[in-house]
């Protein structure tokens, strides 16, 4: 598959088939292709809290919140829920801050799992101290960001903003979720 092609299928699911179960072996081969991946100045202070158990998927939905456009919707169904779950965290012994790796890395984590048949959600709106306290993580771990990964259960259609320039995503009547997009000639100021 071309990149293009990975990156336009590489979409925030929040849908997903809750019956297709996702190996631990998956979830490292996706961890290992972040830990390919540049990190500024070469830090690697990127550590990974992996889960694919039903108790500790249900543990980590409950401190993460799902789409702030769609006030309507609180989350997905049971039967619509990721399979698996991949934490990202910042070692604050090996670097005080993150610079951008931790978005090189949740990237590279969903090309990944789009080439393997799968999608992922990032989540950034996370209760970061209730969590962290849940699952018991040293105090030098903090949350960076969470994703959802699961097999997609729903369709992603891209259109570009229109004029009023709205960007909020949206629902139609068939549940079809639609990403406006600004246009190319938008966002480059020179050639």
């Amino acid at each position: 598959m071309k990149i293009r092609d990975l990156i336009v299928q590489n979409r925030s699911y929040r849908r997903f088939w809750n019956n297709h179960s996702i190996d631990m072996a998956t979830l490292r081969e996706l961890i290992d292709l972040a830990r390919l991946s540049p990190s500024a100045a070469n830090r690697q202070p990127l550590k990974y809290f992996l889960s694919n158990t039903e108790q500790t998927n249900a543990l980590i939905y409950s401190h993460i919140a799902w789409a702030g456009y769609l006030s309507e919707w609180s989350g997905p169904e049971d039967e619509e829920k990721p399979s698996a779950y991949i934490i990202l965290l910042i070692d604050k012994n090996i670097a005080p801050e993150v610079d951008c790796d931790h978005g090189i890395a949740a990237q590279s984590i969903l090309l990944g799992a789009v080439e393997k048949g799968l999608g992922g959600c990032i989540f950034g709106s996370v209760q970061r101290g209730k969590l962290s306290k849940a699952l018991s993580l040293s105090p030098e771990l903090e949350i960076l960001l969470v994703i959802a990964i699961g097999k997609p259960r729903e369709v992603v259609v891209l259109e570009e903003v229109g004029p009023e320039g709205d960007i909020k995503y949206w629902r139609d009547d068939e549940q079809a979720h639609h990403v406006p997009k600004r246009k190319l000639d938008d966002i480059i100021v020179s050639q």
